[in-house]
């Protein structure tokens, strides 16, 4: 009895450390998520999902990018596809009008879609030279639209290299408003719009801005030595990252929470009535986890984008 003692306590070692790899979806007490609650599984058998975004009932649009398709999540009624040939729409977002502002990957631009399906340019270039591949933006309070521009793949780039680009209120003008970024890809900001936050996915680096009254940036420091693909913001001002799982920081820069997901994770919005539920694209499926925090999305907050299910 004496002798199989070590190997009784062996073996249960190693089931409590199984069940805390399989179980909680979150990995600190920082109360995130609540002790026990699981990631599930919305949705599967895409090609590659990505940009969420949520409309102003809770609904939740997300892209398909290697099928060039667009669908939709709902509570109610699960998923539908809305769109198709969206030229590998990337990044989504919804304006305070309710129009739809999609990264068109392959179009190098960002368009607008109304609530009739018009689509019309918001911006593709800046000083004259074409964006490279559209991936991510973020609509600041006033209007503004701050867009990532990285080159994936093995097409050359173009003379303007990588950056992010600001589209002015209006969409007269575009500025470019950083230079010094290896591969910006996920961004947001904060609900007043005075800090935005930007992930270096090649340079392994998350930083923060303080943004000038022109949309302009300054005051750059290192918020996080990660990464990350999408990003999003609660209402305690933690921003959620993706990176090999969706990693939860606090203001101050302190990492509070890690939510393992099935595949890798590759952006997040919160969503649903309560603004709880936080929906997550990650390879071939859409996932969510409820929280305890309300998010903070931007887009409108009173009516949805479409007087039909049909289309966008």
């Amino acid at each position: 009895m004496t002798r199989a003692l070590p190997a009784l306590l062996t073996m249960l070692v190693c089931v409590v450390l199984l069940a805390a790899r399989t179980s909680p979806a979150q990995d600190a007490p920082t109360g995130v998520v609540a002790p026990g609650v699981r990631v599930v599984e919305l949705a599967g058998d895409f090609r590659f999902t990505e940009g969420p975004a949520r409309n102003a009932k809770g609904d939740v649009y997300f892209s398909d990018i290697p099928a060039s398709r667009m669908y939709k999540w709902s509570s109610e009624g699960g998923v539908s596809l809305v769109r198709e040939n969206t030229a590998r729409g990337n990044g989504l977002a919804f304006d305070a009008a309710g129009n739809l502002l999609v990264c068109e990957t392959a179009n190098r631009r960002i368009v607008s879609i109304d609530a009739a399906g018009k689509v019309s340019v918001v911006a593709d270039r800046c000083g004259g030279q074409r964006f490279n591949q559209t991936n991510d933006l973020w609509i600041d309070p006033r209007g503004g639209v701050y867009l990532s521009d990285p080159m994936y793949g093995s097409k050359p780039k173009t003379p303007s290299d990588e950056h992010v680009y600001y589209v002015t209120p209006g969409r007269k003008q575009v500025i470019r408003v950083t230079s010094d970024l290896v591969r910006p890809n996920g961004l947001v900001g904060t609900p007043d719009g005075k800090t935005l936050y930007v992930g270096d996915h090649a340079g392994g680096k998350t930083y923060r801005y303080a943004v000038n009254d022109d949309g302009t940036l300054r005051d750059k420091t290192l918020f996080a030595p990660l990464g990350s693909d999408g990003m999003t913001i609660d209402g305690d001002g933690n921003v959620y990252m993706t990176t090999d799982a969706v990693v939860v920081y606090n203001a101050a820069g302190r990492q509070i929470a890690r939510i393992e997901v099935p595949q890798q994770p590759t952006n997040l919005c919160f969503a649903g009535k309560d603004g709880r539920t936080l929906v997550i694209t990650a390879g071939t499926a859409l996932y969510a986890v409820e929280t305890t925090r309300s998010g903070v999305n931007n887009g409108p907050t009173s009516r949805p984008i479409c007087p039909s299910e049909e289309s966008p």
